[in-house]
């Protein structure tokens, strides 16, 4: 496992303030990767021994279309391999000992400040079934329930990440423009608000290798297409917050590292 000296040294770190994200590298071990890849397997197919009244799942669409996809609620849709998304997965306790790693403590500190109780805003994993997949359009993470912003999000390749099966492409340098559309809970941008910060091929396609983890701030755009290939492109993103933050219908959040 790498360490935080060996995968964002200032340099490294110059880079990610200034594009707003940055590859670390591969943090999987192959026989830790292929210990995750069977776990979301099992869950998906509903052989796993795990609370599943507790996690968040949307089956994925069949026209690829974003309002196609199903209904995001929490409880087990079927058994499926076509699952968009399955979110809670902090309450999975292979999934809860990857989100606790050191590298993950010392780079939420980084940003939200050594002392700061960094807690887990979501944890969760994003599909894109193989000739399936659902187009996500240009978007910021942000979200307007909270009394302060989540910063960041580990992303982790659990297959090849490639731009035939729809890997993430962002838009290097715009989470510097802020919130675009603060009082918007979606995150999407507008046609026009397309045409004014995400000109025709602007963007940066972030292939990844299995086991390959990329460093996200939140307010950077980006969009995914469809998988047009044979291969899934399976993920798992986490989004660390500073602890302390409320949000308006009174939740708290537990703090992963204090």
């Amino acid at each position: 496992m790498g360490s935080l000296a060996d995968n964002l040294s200032e340099s490294a770190w110059q880079s990610y303030e200034q594009n707003g994200y940055l590859k670390l590298g591969k943090l999987l071990s192959a026989e830790a990767l292929h210990a995750l890849q069977e776990r979301i397997n099992a869950i998906m197919l509903g052989t796993a021994e795990i609370d599943y009244p507790n996690l968040l799942m949307q089956l994925d669409s069949t026209s690829g279309k974003y309002n196609d996809a199903g209904v995001q609620s929490l409880g087990f849709k079927g058994a499926s391999l076509n699952y968009r998304k399955i979110q809670n997965l902090e309450i999975d306790p292979l999934f809860e000992d990857y989100i606790k790693l050191p590298i993950f403590k010392e780079l939420s500190r980084r940003v939200y400040g050594d002392g700061t109780p960094i807690a887990c805003f979501r944890a969760m994993f994003m599909n894109k079934p193989s000739y399936q997949g659902t187009l996500l359009p240009w978007h910021q993470d942000a979200w307007t329930h909270l009394d302060r912003q989540p910063l960041i999000t580990l992303w982790t390749a659990l297959d090849p990440a490639t731009i035939e099966n729809g890997c993430v492409e962002v838009l290097p340098g715009s989470h510097k423009f802020g919130r675009i559309n603060p009082d918007d809970p979606s995150g999407f941008l507008t046609p026009a608000q397309m045409a004014q910060y995400c000109p025709d091929n602007s963007g940066t396609f972030l292939e990844l290798e299995p086991g390959e983890v990329v460093l996200l701030h939140n307010w950077l755009l980006h969009r995914s297409d469809v998988n047009r290939t044979p291969i899934s492109r399976r993920a798992f993103s986490v989004c660390y917050m500073d602890g302390r933050t409320r949000a308006s219908n009174g939740a708290v959040y537990t703090p992963l590292f204090n």
